[in-house]
């Protein structure tokens, strides 16, 4: 199941809920004021490399690169 992020619009609270696909089109109450107007955020993931301007910037090296730790 995947971890969905939520903001409530009532209170400001921020929390995660972990959801079903058949169900990620629902906002949770918020879980602080049981208030029903939550809006799932925009979740940002890591990846391998740098945010920069908006885009990924990436160091162009992999993992069995010289020049790095040992």
């Amino acid at each position: 199941m995947p971890l969905y992020e939520y903001q409530c619009q009532d209170c400001g609270t921020q929390f995660e809920k972990m959801l079903r696909f058949s169900e990620a089109d629902q906002n949770p109450p918020c879980p602080s004021c049981q208030g029903e107007h939550t809006r799932k955020k925009l979740s940002l993931f890591a990846s391998h490399g740098a945010v920069s301007g908006g885009a990924v910037a990436s160091s162009g090296s992999n993992c069995g690169s010289s020049g790095g730790f040992s």
